[in-house]
């Protein structure tokens, strides 16, 4: 098999790239020559004191380690690729009393207890509202004379009310659940100067609300989904700390990870205008898979080997970390007829955008696909003439394919 051509030093988790790009090119790269590969890490550069992670790139290889969390640990070194050279262990360790962050068999007893808030008839209850939501957020946005940002005025406000309507947050609080969420994932970003202390008190006063939310339920119940969750903790229900933690994995799970995927797919949309057409004419129902296929949204999360093993002719060692690149294998020609092409008519759609199977498969898959259906059809209905003023803004991050702002208008 013919070595990789890569530069020396090339790290997939560099902030810088994500900034400006992803790096489908050397995914491609990898997949013909190298699929895993070792990547050296010099200087702490991801926070783990250890010199480096393996690269999964192919499609196989990452549903694999996926579902064999008993090889492949999302506990031990969480399930974050890459943190700052400066945070400390205890703060790393801290993070696994996230779901994210569990293996079984604990994540096992918490996620059956929190998949009662996505049961396809919770889902089902939060339509109605949320599809007259998505219907004023696009007649608002079309109100603009001129051009306005994409990400603010219509991606970023259908999953945060999303959010807060399963779990009760009031109208007047849910600002501050935005808020709290961008600061949490922005500490990689120089432009919106958020240090990891500001991100880490960002999250304590997430958890802090959700646990005051918890607690408050508890004393009086309502007919929502904090009740059912927290009301009885000797019934197999979450205590305060568990839901606050909850609280905090949907914030950036369940709200930055829908936003970005609206916006690439608005972008998408405006730069493959054939597409644009077509979704406005038929409104084919598996364009939101292929909107999150194309986004990606998380590029890449971690696990950590528990024992020596072997993945793609290569041994890996017990206590290697290994990065899942899910935006390499959805690109994967093994598995996707022409990748590299938008097509919002994709069918079969196997993508690992809501992760790759296993324990860990996204909770929230049929409320995000709900949002997004949602979303575009409503913008297709008030904003059909949409046009792009100018390329995206990225966010500079490890491992969220994250977009600042997109400047687009609704005249043409």
């Amino acid at each position: 098999m013919p070595c990789p051509a890569l530069p020396d030093g090339f790290d997939f988790t560099d902030p810088d790239l994500l900034h400006h790009r992803v790096p489908h090119p050397e995914f491609a790269e990898l997949r013909r020559a190298e699929p895993v590969r070792w990547i050296p890490q010099t200087g702490n550069a991801a926070g783990f004191q250890d010199e480096g992670y393996w690269a999964v790139t192919r499609h196989a290889d990452v549903k694999y380690v996926s579902t064999h969390p008993e090889i492949f640990s999302s506990y031990l070194n969480t399930a974050i690729i890459r943190f700052n050279e400066h945070i400390q262990r205890d703060s790393i360790d801290a993070q696994r009393l996230i779901l994210l962050n569990m293996d079984p068999p604990e994540h096992t007893r918490v996620r059956q207890i929190v998949q009662r808030g996505f049961t396809p008839r919770a889902v089902r209850a939060l339509e109605g509202r949320l599809r007259e939501r998505a219907r004023a957020i696009a007649e608002g946005a079309r109100a603009h004379d001129g051009p306005f940002d994409f990400v603010t005025q219509v991606a970023c406000e259908l999953p945060l009310q999303a959010i807060a309507e399963l779990i009760g947050v009031p109208q007047d609080d849910r600002a501050k659940i935005f808020d709290w969420s961008n600061k949490m994932i922005a500490y990689d970003d120089p432009e919106y100067a958020i240090t990891a202390e500001v991100g880490a008190i960002s999250a304590a006063e997430l958890i802090s609300y959700a646990m005051n939310m918890a607690a408050e339920r508890k004393r009086c119940p309502a007919h929502d989904i904090v009740s059912t969750l927290v009301a009885a903790e000797n019934e197999g229900n979450l205590n305060s700390d568990e839901f606050g933690f909850f609280v905090l994995m949907l914030s950036v799970a369940g709200n930055e990870t829908t936003r970005n995927a609206i916006t690439h797919g608005m972008h998408a949309f405006l730069t493959h205008p054939e597409q644009w057409e077509l979704y406005k004419a038929e409104r084919p129902v598996t364009a939101a898979e292929e909107i999150v296929r194309w986004a990606t949204p998380v590029v890449a999360f971690q696990r950590t080997a528990t024992q020596d093993t072997e993945l793609g002719g290569k041994l890996i060692r017990k206590g290697d970390r290994v990065g899942l690149f899910y935006a390499s294998a959805n690109h994967d020609p093994e598995v996707f007829d022409r990748p590299d092409l938008f097509d919002v008519t994709r069918d079969p759609n196997p993508h690992l955008g809501f992760g790759g199977g296993g324990p860990h498969f996204c909770l929230g898959k049929s409320l995000a696909v709900l949002e997004i259906d949602l979303i575009f059809n409503a913008v297709a209905d008030a904003l059909p003439g949409l046009t792009l003023v100018e390329d995206p803004r990225r966010l500079r991050s490890a491992w969220i394919n994250g977009v600042k702002e997109l400047r687009v208008s609704a005249r043409p």
